[in-house]
C-alpha cells in the first residue's frame, strides 16, 4: 500500500504489475512504443494527452514507463476516485505537490496558490482512473492548462468513458494534442508477448498459451497477470516446472474461467 509520503510519485515497475507479480517483464509491445512516442512529443509540446481504453489493457503502465524514461523528477500523478470535483483536484494536487501548510479554504485563493506553483518550473501532471471525471473536472484541467503562466504537460488515463466525456466537449476536444487508444494483445501477437512477459510461459507449448488468451485471458495484461500469479503459485504447491494444460485448468477453477 503506498504512503502519504509516495503520493504523486511514479511508481516503481514492479509496483505496476498488477498484483505485483514477481519476475514479469515489461514488454516491449506496439502500445508501448507508441506510447512513449507520444509522451515524448506532449512533453517537447507541453500539451495535453489522453489515454484511454477498457481496464486492464495496459494504460497505466505504458505511461508509466515512459515517464519513468522521460521525466522521473517532474511527473506528479494524480489517482481520482469516483465522480472527484474540482475541490478533490484541487486538493489531489496539493498532495501530489507536497507543498506545505494547510491548503486554502476558498477556491480563488486555492487556484491562484496552484498556478503560481505551477508556474515556477515545467512539470508533467498525471491524472490516473480519468474515467471517474465529469465535465466540470475536465473543465478544472483546462483552467489550469490554459493559463498562461502555468508551466505544465497533463496526461490522462482512463476508460473509454474518459474519451466520451471529453469528446463531446469541443473546447475540451479541441485542447488534446494526441489520443491514444489502447486495445487488447492482438492474437498474433499473443504467443510472443507472453512468453517474454513471464518466465513460466516461456517454455510453455504455443498452442497452450493461445488456449488460456482465448478461454480466460482476452488479451488482457491484467487478466495475464492474474492467471500468473495464480499459475506460479499452483507451481510451487506442487513442484512442477513446466505449465500443463492440468495447472491451466486449476487456475481455470480459482477465477471463473473455462
Amino acid at each position: 500500500m503506498r504512503t502519504d509520503l509516495a503520493y504523486g510519485r511514479l511508481p516503481d515497475e514492479r509496483e505496476d504489475h498488477f498484483l505485483g507479480l514477481e519476475a514479469a517483464h515489461l514488454v516491449g509491445t506496439e502500445a508501448l512504443l507508441t506510447t512513449r512516442d507520444n509522451i515524448e512529443a506532449v512533453i517537447e509540446a507541453k500539451a495535453m494527452m489522453c489515454a484511454y481504453g477498457p481496464a486492464g489493457y495496459g494504460k497505466t503502465m505504458a505511461v508509466n514507463s515512459a515517464l519513468r524514461a522521460l521525466a522521473p523528477d517532474i511527473t506528479y500523478r494524480l489517482e481520482l476516485r469516483s465522480g472527484p470535483t474540482p475541490r478533490d483536484i484541487r486538493h489531489g494536487l496539493f498532495k501530489a505537490l507536497r507543498l506545505p501548510g494547510e491548503p486554502p479554504k476558498r477556491p480563488i485563493e486555492f487556484d491562484a496558490l496552484l498556478k503560481n506553483v505551477l508556474a515556477e518550473q515545467f512539470r508533467v501532471l498525471v491524472c490516473d482512473e480519468a474515467q471517474w471525471m465529469s465535465r466540470t473536472g475536465f473543465e478544472f484541467w483546462r483552467h489550469l492548462w490554459d493559463d498562461r503562466h502555468t508551466d505544465i504537460a497533463v496526461v490522462f488515463a482512463g476508460g473509454d468513458s474518459c474519451y466520451r466525456v471529453l469528446r463531446r466537449e469541443p473546447m475540451l476536444a479541441s485542447r488534446m494534442y494526441i489520443w491514444q487508444e489502447f486495445d487488447r494483445i492482438p492474437k498474433a501477437e499473443v504467443r510472443q508477448v507472453i512468453a517474454a512477459f513471464h518466465p513460466v510461459w516461456a517454455t510453455a507449448e504455443p498452442g497452450l498459451i493461445n488456449a488460456v488468451d482465448v478461454e480466460a485471458a482476452h488479451g488482457s495484461f491484467r487478466n495475464w497477470a492474474n492467471i500468473t500469479h495464480h499459475l506460479v503459485a499452483g507451481m510451487r504447491k506442487t513442484g512442477a516446472d513446466t505449465v500443463t494444460e492440468a495447472l491451466v485448468h486449476w487456475v481455470y477453477s480459482k477465477i471463473g474461467g473455462m
